[in-house]
């Protein structure tokens, strides 16, 4: 597929089959993180995956947004290790590196025939304690990943845009 319609018909899965990843398309996946763009090329990004029924049941149990995925992938920013603008105390790019390498595993799975939907409706603190993730640890983005179930769909809204004259300006 080429990359027009690849991004065309990407949509955020809800209803992932119980079919497991193959560890070489995981790899393959976690490999367009590795490779995405980071700011000054410092890589703050990591990826923690959920794979264990006991990890499953854990991320269950905090975020309601996993929607049967058989993996979840909790992406986190290295607060230590994030570049930051030295002209401003508060613009860190942290958030922005991990949302690249995150769009680049939602391309990437979609490639492969897997499905994704980045949820950020999750308790940042809860998630973290719940895995004991280290307090420099950022999370990001929550990403389930699997194999869209036979009734998968996109949302009614999926094909809604806003005209370009909104989005772009010509200065």
């Amino acid at each position: 597929m080429d990359f027009s319609e690849l991004i065309k018909t990407r949509y955020s899965v809800r209803s992932f089959s119980d079919r497991k990843i193959e560890g070489d398309k995981l790899e393959k996946i976690i490999e367009a993180a590795k490779v995405a763009p980071t700011a000054k090329n410092m890589q703050p990004q990591k990826i923690y995956v959920l794979q264990s029924e006991e990890a499953l049941k854990k991320i269950n149990s905090v975020c309601r947004c996993i929607f049967g995925a058989p993996t979840v992938l909790l992406i986190t920013s290295d607060t230590e290790e994030e570049w930051k603008n030295p002209f401003t105390n508060d613009y860190h790019t942290g958030d922005i590196d991990c949302s690249i390498a995150c769009t680049h595993m939602m391309l990437q799975a979609w490639e492969l025939g897997i499905g994704s939907c980045w949820v950020g409706f999750f308790d940042p603190e809860l998630v973290k304690k719940t895995f004991a993730l280290p307090a420099k640890q950022k999370l990001v983005a929550i990403l389930p990943l699997g194999y869209p179930s036979a009734d998968s769909k996109p949302i009614a809204m999926h094909s809604t845009f806003r005209p370009m004259s909104e989005m772009v300006k010509c200065l």
